[in-house]
């Protein structure tokens, strides 16, 4: 293998053009529209009611249920929750009573998504399942012609990066609404600060940094369930298949938010490390900390951090830095020798995560375009490329990773996921497999 130091100069890389800012995408657009230009108000007559469906209650998607909730008054949409599903059936039951559901509009099983999908009425669906089954969701959800909020990160691999590509193409077609909960993209300072950035102001992009560096490891639920998979699926930020280890669960913000500072486009390979330090023998496998450096296609860095280990500097951040200046790109930037700026504008309602709702909302009653998947998918495919690179010591292309066929989960998973029964699987130990590396044995696969 070449060695990385011939190729990977620490030279300062080629600058971005500011034509290149000014191709901003149409999500983006879209984006901005939704955070800065729609009303805040809506008269509820002008839209029919909204009939939603949570789909995984255990933890976030209760939460988001609220917002969803609290949306629609501050919108003046009549809207409300009408079914919720969840694998556990305690977890079911549960989400179902904190939003008055009688029992029979609770559903459990691996086929309860699309039990709650059949709801008479249901037109807009909240997935926060975990990462590794929100793919096959997600398509579930578009087929049957719902408009989609879903969580960050949205796949753990190639093949589910591509079926989320594919479905929000399909949701496209049938003019469908999606938004992700990459709530920065719908808080006033970051839009405001990244169109002045596309605009050009502080010179062409050079290089970036981003932080998700913080306390100290998120522990494990504990040991509950009958069967490996139950136990997994309890505990499931620790396994690869179900979370897509840290830098895709927490760190995706951060890269979604340079990918939008570069005109939402992605990086092209990557090469990095990583390690388990402080999570020892604790049940599971993912890493606590991973140091990233990404190139975009035009030569432009990001330098990229996320760990989960104790210590007594922590930062959840981005920046960049250009030709002229330097910038927060959540509110505020910097030229040289002369102008700070600080954006003054604030959300349309005080909780980014309710304003995601609001947009989403708005765009399905005025029909505009809004439909985030693709750069969701970038960002969650940016995270799964620098963790490959960490896992197996190679450099990583973003082509390749994008149309590998190398799949962490169970393979019923992606193919018929409501099929799926309680089984048993083996754990992982360190060093990871990787599709990368000389460790070719899938790493999820049924015992008996």
């Amino acid at each position: 293998m070449k060695d990385p130091t011939e190729e990977h100069s620490t030279q300062p890389s080629s600058a971005v053009s500011r034509r290149q800012f000014l191709k901003s995408s149409s999500l983006a657009a879209a984006s901005a529209a939704a955070a800065m230009s729609f009303p805040s108000v809506l008269h509820a007559q002008a839209s029919p009611p909204l009939n939603a469906v949570i789909i995984g209650v255990g933890g976030r998607g209760g939460g988001a249920g609220k917002n969803f909730e609290e949306a629609c008054k501050a919108a003046g949409v009549e809207g409300k929750i009408v079914a919720v599903a969840d694998i556990f059936p305690g977890q079911a039951k549960g989400g179902g009573e904190n939003f008055r559901l009688p029992a029979d509009r609770c559903f459990s099983g691996f086929d309860c998504y699309m039990k709650a999908l059949e709801v008479p009425g249901v037109n807009y669906a909240i997935i926060a399942t975990p990462p590794g089954f929100k793919p096959p969701e997600f398509k579930a959800c578009v087929d049957a012609g719902k408009h989609v909020f879903i969580e960050k990160p949205v796949a753990v691999d190639g093949p589910g990066a591509r079926m989320m590509y594919a479905a929000g193409e399909v949701a496209k077609q049938k003019g469908l609404k999606v938004v992700a909960g990459t709530q920065r993209r719908h808080q006033a300072g970051y839009v405001d600060t990244i169109k002045r950035l596309q605009d050009g102001a502080i010179g062409d992009i050079v290089f970036m940094r981003a932080y998700w560096v913080n306390g100290g490891p998120i522990w494990h639920r504990g040991e509950r369930g009958d069967t490996d998979l139950e136990k997994q699926i309890h505990n499931w930020y620790h396994y690869i298949w179900l979370c897509g280890d840290h830098i895709c669960e927490q760190h995706v913000h951060n890269l979604d938010v340079c990918n939008w500072a570069m005109g939402d486009v992605h990086p092209i390979k990557c090469w990095g490390q990583g390690s388990r330090q402080q999570l020892g023998d604790r049940s599971g496998e993912i890493w606590d900390n991973f140091d990233i450096e990404y190139e975009y296609a035009n030569g432009v860095r990001l330098y990229s951090y996320c760990g989960q280990v104790k210590r007594d500097w922590s930062s959840v951040s981005e920046a960049v830095h250009g030709t002229k200046g330097t910038s927060n790109p959540g509110g505020s930037y910097n030229v040289k020798g002369g102008e700070r700026w600080r954006s003054s504008l604030k959300l349309q309602h005080g909780d980014a995560y309710v304003q995601e709702h609001i947009d989403l909302i708005n765009a399905i009653v005025k029909g505009t375009d809004l439909n985030e998947t693709k750069n969701v998918t970038d960002s969650t495919l940016t995270a799964i490329m620098g963790r490959e690179a960490a896992y197996s010591g190679a450099e990583v292309k973003w082509d390749d990773i994008l149309n590998s066929k190398f799949a962490y989960g169970p393979e019923l998973l992606y193919e018929d996921c409501a099929k799926m029964q309680w089984g048993a699987f083996r754990t992982l130990k360190p060093p990871m497999p990787s599709q990368f590396n000389i460790l070719k044995d899938p790493p999820m696969v049924p015992v008996a």
